[in-house]
């Protein structure tokens, strides 16, 4: 008892340092956040504050915004962007219409074979975009070397074309492949995809109407991210398009840095911040729809709460 007991004069001063010790604990956890956050901050916004300094202070004419007034008037910028956007467009197009029936087909009917999709969706992860440049540059010697004079010459030339190039769309699908299936796998795991399949089909939909009004509108979220990591893959691809010779706006604006440097940089300021907005209109569009949706409830469950009052009858009246 007397090795349990402390000392008398001991226990208020450790009840008054515990306190201390609590505060300073709390104190610790916000200062490192404050660090942390001091070093996020700066190695994100540093080489941006540096660049927007250095496209608006031109040595020897100060302070200027040249290098941006004349960005819609530069030579290839407008057929880059358009090339660009189509690209992408169709991208996002072709990765859904492939990836979406594929995994609700395999998570349905053949769940063993899940394994082996995310395996095929996964492979371009482990093949440098050299590489694959390289083997489809083997693939479309095949046209003049081996199928001349045939049905299949024509085709390798027709997805060649540089108004839009059908072999770049391709090489952007299987670049796409793996970050799209991983979004929409999890957006997938998310519901109960056989209970809502098993519902619409109950109620008489065909599958191809319970996949569109029944499994798509809650995969919104999914789909949404889905095309919003094409995009940003397809606005930044510069390797690919570089070796197959396309001009695509990455591509349009290195080529540029080499005559005039600060509209280069000026230009890929405005396509960051062509991303940022994207992304928020994308995440506004998503969350619009899921904020909306619990307000709708309330206001129903309130309906139904004031409906619900028994009105009084006509002897508790009297």
């Amino acid at each position: 008892m007397a090795a349990l007991t402390p000392p008398a004069g001991t226990a208020p001063a450790a009840t008054a340092a515990r306190p201390a010790r609590e505060r300073a604990g709390r104190r610790r956890p916000r200062l490192w956040r404050g660090v942390v956050g001091l070093i996020a901050v700066l190695y994100f916004l540093g080489p941006m504050v540096s660049s927007l300094i250095f496209t608006v202070d031109v040595p020897g004419e100060g302070f200027t915004l040249s290098s941006y007034s004349g960005i819609l008037g530069a030579e290839g910028f407008w057929p880059s962007l358009r090339l660009t956007l189509e690209l992408a467009a169709a991208t996002i197009a072709v990765t859904m219409l492939l990836l979406v029936p594929a995994l609700i087909a395999v998570r349905l009917t053949a769940p063993r074979l899940r394994v082996l999709v995310e395996v095929l969706c996964s492979l371009p992860l482990v093949v440098p975009a050299v590489a694959l440049t390289a083997g489809i540059s083997s693939v479309l010697q095949w046209g003049p070397d081996d199928f001349a004079g045939t049905p299949l010459f024509e085709t390798f030339n027709s997805i060649q074309k540089p108004g839009f190039p059908v072999v770049l769309l391709l090489a952007y699908v299987l670049m796409a492949l793996p970050l799209a299936y991983r979004t929409l796998d999890a957006g997938l795991r998310a519901i109960d995809l056989s209970t809502l399949m098993e519902a619409a089909r109950n109620c008489g939909a065909s599958w191809p109407r319970a996949v569109v009004q029944a499994v798509l509108p809650n995969l919104r979220g999914a789909l949404l991210n889905t095309g919003f990591l094409t995009l940003a893959l397809v606005l930044g691809e510069y390797t690919v398009a570089s070796i197959l010779g396309y001009q695509p706006f990455a591509v349009w604006i290195v080529s540029i840095g080499g005559s005039n440097a600060q509209m280069s940089v000026s230009v890929s300021m405005l396509s960051l911040v062509l991303t940022w907005v994207l992304l928020l209109v994308l995440a506004a569009a998503g969350r619009g729809r899921s904020t909306r949706a619990p307000r709708e409830n309330r206001r129903t469950r309130g309906a139904r709460g004031s409906s619900a009052v028994p009105a009084p009858t006509v002897q508790e009246e009297s």
